[in-house]
């Protein structure tokens, strides 16, 4: 077989097919890792540094000026990749405020609205960030939401000028759109960030009815975005996360509050022309013929029982491997720092014997990574380049 692009390796694996040799590609590059183990190098100078298939994240909002909206002006940090400058209106204002905290960055902020003043409080280190205050505490906090919340649309012209100019070297990926500030690209995983994770599925069984009315709010809102997708040359954008996993709600609490509104989002996408991943971190095994049935094109993460999932990589494939291109399934917790080169070589070829046979898998760390060794990035990428299709 003639040797493919970056692209056309990663683009016949998310179709299903058998490219020339087995995609390798990670989730996110960490700007804490870029600085800590390779002086602040350029994100995309390591695609080409360790040898992985890369990826540009391009997320770029359009403020629909028709409904009185426009970008943030309070908003001091863009982003220089995925491009997302947040989208307001003088009915839905986003006030930041700076709290002195002797160990985390924390900031509350304010969601400034006609009929009231909504607020979460975010914190973050150099690894992340995460809400310790919600936005939502009283049930019809969320009318607030309905009445005055703007609805980004996408950017399709800047999409597409990141595509022309990333050319075939690798994905143009995406997210569907959350909620301002922190959210998760699924329906089920905003309204967890905006109501706290025990909190929401108690209302499940307290108070569906007002869970379910949550969901079409947030829901609404990502139609919106998918609906201006059309023409938009992503190469797959991301739903989901990882608080609809089964490490953390049951099969019933997806079946009933997850699925159905995530499916019609993944219906709108492939009208729109669009291929979707499916995200979802931590416990899947139980959930695989759910998300299956939903019909992305692909899944992710396949994390491994050693870093908090339940993954069986080979029983995967044999399962939903025709139904769905498969990303992730490495151990990077313990094979991108503190063990040999033939160690996470062995682990690559663990995971390409198990999810490779006839294509439709790309192998990726199992979500982000923090800490790595060069010696070992290049034994991983390596060792998936070495990975070929007879």
């Amino acid at each position: 077989m003639a040797e493919m692009t970056p692209k056309q390796r990663m683009v016949t694996a998310l179709d299903g097919g058998q490219p020339d040799r087995l995609p390798v590609t990670t989730h996110h590059v960490q700007p804490y890792f870029l600085g800590k183990y390779l002086d602040g190098m350029d994100y995309q100078d390591f695609f080409d540094a360790f040898g992985f298939d890369a990826i540009r994240w391009v997320v770029p909002y359009k403020a629909d000026a028709s409904r009185g909206e426009y970008h943030d002006p309070a908003q001091t940090e863009i982003h220089p990749l995925d491009l997302t400058h947040r989208v307001v209106s003088d009915e839905w204002r986003i006030e930041p405020e700076p709290i002195p905290d002797p160990e985390y960055r924390t900031t509350r902020y304010r969601f400034v609205t006609p009929g009231g003043t909504l607020s979460m409080v975010l914190q973050g280190n150099a690894y992340t960030d995460w809400v310790v205050e919600p936005l939502i505490k009283t049930p019809r906090d969320i009318d607030l939401i309905a009445a005055y919340v703007t609805h980004p649309k996408c950017d399709v012209a800047r999409v597409n000028a990141a595509a022309d100019e990333f050319g075939e070297r690798g994905l143009i990926r995406g997210h569907i759109t959350y909620f301002d500030i922190y959210g998760q690209p699924g329906c089920w995983q905003d309204a967890v960030e905006l109501v706290g994770t025990e909190k929401l599925i108690l209302a499940t069984y307290d108070d569906p009815e007002w869970v379910h009315e949550l969901l079409k709010i947030l829901q609404e809102r990502k139609k919106t975005f998918i609906r201006s997708l059309e023409g938009a040359r992503y190469d797959v954008l991301e739903l989901g996360g990882g608080a609809a996993s089964s490490t953390v709600i049951s099969p019933k609490i997806f079946d009933q509050f997850v699925a159905p509104y995530d499916v019609e989002l993944i219906d709108l996408a492939h009208a729109v022309g669009q291929r979707i991943v499916y995200h979802t971190c931590g416990g899947m095994m139980p959930f695989l013929e759910r998300i299956a049935d939903m019909q992305p094109d692909a899944m992710e993460t396949f994390t491994p029982p050693d870093m908090g999932g339940d993954m069986r990589l080979a029983e995967a494939k044999q399962r939903i491997g025709d139904r769905a291109c498969l990303i992730g399934g490495f151990d990077q917790f313990h094979f991108f720092t503190g063990c040999t080169p033939e160690q996470t070589r062995a682990e690559v070829r663990r995971c390409f014997e198990a999810a490779g046979a006839g294509g439709g898998y790309i192998l990726c760390p199992s979500d982000h990574f923090f800490d790595a060794e060069s010696a070992l990035l290049r034994a991983f990428a390596d060792e998936a380049h070495r990975c070929v299709y007879a």
